[in-house]
């Protein structure tokens, strides 16, 4: 039976005065690894939650969903696998996870055939930018309210065997990524990014040659990794994240995948 109260907006809002400007929020945000040994407002973690809810999806199909763990002894677990210890410091731990059990469920129930949509590649696509979109909302949110977060991919590759056990991921779930959350105990300096001129490309892909402004932000990167705040690193853009490409290519997601009924390559 239809709960009536779910179409009510009856909640509790966060105080309005203390939330930063729209400015701030997007263009301020940095990953924050270190947080207070404080619990976080109910209200701010209810309007983070309302700001899930109101992803949008593709269809409105709503292809994820999200465990959010403040279970001390479950974070433990998890940092053990991931090795990422900000999941065992912040106070509340967000797994997103693409979805199909849902659907699947409410469709026996109802006695239609279910298509196998997560055996496609579009499927396992729509899933992940779903929770991506879901995760994105809970980022803003977050920062918004002045609450720092981390958002940890270790989640999806350290052991997604292991991760789907802990979580009790039933078949059609799949953990995609992970994101702390608590009161920030530090102010990371911000990253330089790409510029606008790489990122933004007017009407159709660039054809003419970026290679001097990727040198560019090459440098920027490695000159930043060299100077900022906390650790330093001789790493410039480019070899850092070929290093990452390298050891990524191990990583057997396509097994993963089928572990939890994502079969994309079925033999035939």
């Amino acid at each position: 039976m239809r709960n009536n109260n779910q179409f009510t907006n009856v909640f509790i809002k966060p105080n309005q005065h203390l939330m930063k400007s729209i400015e701030d929020t997007l263009l301020k945000r940095t990953s924050v690894r270190r947080y207070e040994r404080e619990d976080i407002a109910p209200e701010k973690l209810d309007f983070i939650y309302r700001a899930i809810e109101n992803t949008p999806t593709s269809y409105n199909g709503q292809q994820f969903s999200v465990i959010a763990i403040d279970d001390q002894k479950i974070k433990e677990e998890l940092y053990v696998i991931t090795n990422q210890k900000q999941i065992k410091t912040c106070n509340v731990f967000l797994a997103f996870c693409m979805d199909f059990n849902k659907i699947k469920t409410l469709a026996k129930a109802k006695d239609l055939e279910f298509p196998p949509f997560q055996n496609t590649m579009d499927g396992v696509i729509v899933g992940i930018v779903d929770a991506a979109l879901a995760m994105q909302n809970a980022v803003v949110a977050a920062q918004s309210m002045g609450l720092g977060s981390c958002c940890v991919g270790y989640l999806r590759t350290a052991d997604p065997a292991a991760i789907s056990q802990i979580l009790k991921l039933p078949e059609g779930v799949f953990a995609v990524c992970g994101l702390t959350l608590g009161v920030p105990r530090e102010q990371p300096d911000l990253k330089p990014k790409q510029n606008r001129s790489l990122v933004i490309h007017k009407n159709h892909y660039r054809t003419d040659d970026m290679t001097p402004e990727l040198f560019d932000y090459d440098e920027t990167i490695s000159l930043y990794n060299r100077h900022r705040n906390g650790s330093t690193s001789e790493n410039d853009w480019c070899g850092h994240i070929l290093d990452y490409y390298r050891i990524a290519m191990n990583y057997d997601m396509e097994g993963a995948l089928k572990k939890q009924g994502f079969n994309l390559f079925p033999e035939k």
